[in-house]
């Protein structure tokens, strides 16, 4: 075999090997998203693989903590928060693909309580949260940084009942450790999105907040400059289709 050959199949090799590395990066798109999506993420990945052979990683969390990692240069190249505040985070930062955000999906806030506990109360201005407490904890995510937490104690406060169960409010890293309070019955009352309550049979709605006790419950979609754009566009683009916003409301979502 002259040099000239061995030279050849040497290039060969080597475009095969580039190619092979850029098939196998471009079938993987990673996505950090709010935790409360979970159920329904999953099964909209489940369904985008099959008709793209794109396999779909998914990283659950609060937004917040998300966003703080995508900040630090963490490999995501999609991201869905469950508020608009972290999402204008990334934006300040100039770390989305200019023009790629859109609002996705919403959801609305309800009062939760162990399945088999037999409390009934109407959400109303003044309403006896507290009074029906008593000694008991209510769980929600933490106001400070993640979205259901926000919600949720601007709900309360709307209501007027914050200041007094405040003291017994234990605050979880995100919503879905809430909802695990209360299933697991170490909390009487947990305040979570209607898709956690809808995803966990150990939990039951007491009540839903009204829409005007809080700001609009908003998920957000952006592609991250420093992933993979070309594939994460294309599941953008799946997310926002019909035969996803099938599943999205079949998991309690409303798609917009």
């Amino acid at each position: 075999m002259t040099a000239k050959t061995l030279a050849l199949l040497g290039a060969v090799l080597a475009l095969a090997g580039s190619l092979a590395s850029f098939t196998s990066s471009a079938q993987n798109v990673t996505v950090f998203a709010a935790a409360s999506l979970k159920e329904a993420l999953d099964e909209e990945a489940g369904r985008f693989k099959p008709d793209t052979g794109q396999h779909v990683i998914v990283v659950y969390g609060a937004s917040s903590a998300l966003a703080k990692q995508i900040e630090a240069g963490a490999p995501a190249a999609l991201f869905i928060s469950a508020d608009l505040e972290w999402m204008d985070y990334l934006e300040q930062r100039s770390l989305l693909v200019p023009g790629s955000r859109a609002k996705l999906l919403g959801n609305s806030l309800v009062l939760i309580a162990p399945a088999k506990s037999s409390a009934s109360l109407k959400i109303a201005p003044g309403f006896a949260l507290a009074a029906a407490l008593g000694a008991e904890k209510i769980a929600i995510a933490n106001p400070e940084s993640v979205p259901a937490g926000k919600y949720a104690r601007e709900a309360l406060q709307s209501l007027g009942v914050w200041s007094a169960v405040e003291k017994q409010a234990v605050r979880t890293e995100n919503v879905r450790a809430a909802l695990a309070l209360v299933a697991r019955g170490e909390a009487a009352f947990g305040i979570v999105y209607r898709t956690d309550a809808l995803a966990e049979k150990a939990v039951r709605i007491v009540d839903t907040f009204p829409e005007s006790t809080h700001a609009p419950i908003v998920y957000p979609m952006a592609l991250v400059k420093s992933g993979n754009s070309r594939a994460a566009a294309a599941l953008a683009d799946f997310l926002r289709s019909e035969a996803a916003r099938a599943i999205w409301s079949k998991h309690g979502f409303v798609p917009l």
